[in-house]
């Protein structure tokens, strides 16, 4: 019998995709807010990172699925984030420009 520890957050139907591979789940649920944040901002980082090596767009998926996660733990709605976005966006634009600053001399 081999045991891998993970320790980590996981999507709500992974503990079921374990089990049909005749395999056995052990988890728990976070204690908190705080701790489930936790778990959230590690697991963005995992899909970060994820990303950055693979540079499959299946895991900007993950990594939305991850910032909705956190968006709601904080205790904002989806509305209320977007406007946050857009009031963003309006004040310092976006990336569309593609422009890189090189330095800023003083």
């Amino acid at each position: 019998m081999t045991v891998i520890k993970y320790n980590k957050l996981i999507r709500d139907l992974i503990p079921q995709i374990i089990e049909k591979s005749n395999k056995k789940a052990i988890t728990s649920i976070a204690n908190d807010d705080a701790e489930y944040i936790a778990f959230l901002n590690n697991k963005l980082e995992e899909e970060l990172d994820e990303y950055k090596t693979s540079g499959d767009i299946e895991e900007l998926a993950d990594i939305q699925e991850v910032i909705d996660s956190l968006v709601r733990a904080r205790g904002l709605s989806a509305d209320d984030f977007e406007a946050l976005c857009l009031k963003k966006h309006e004040e310092r634009g976006g990336f569309e420009g593609r422009i890189i600053l090189i330095e800023v001399i003083e």
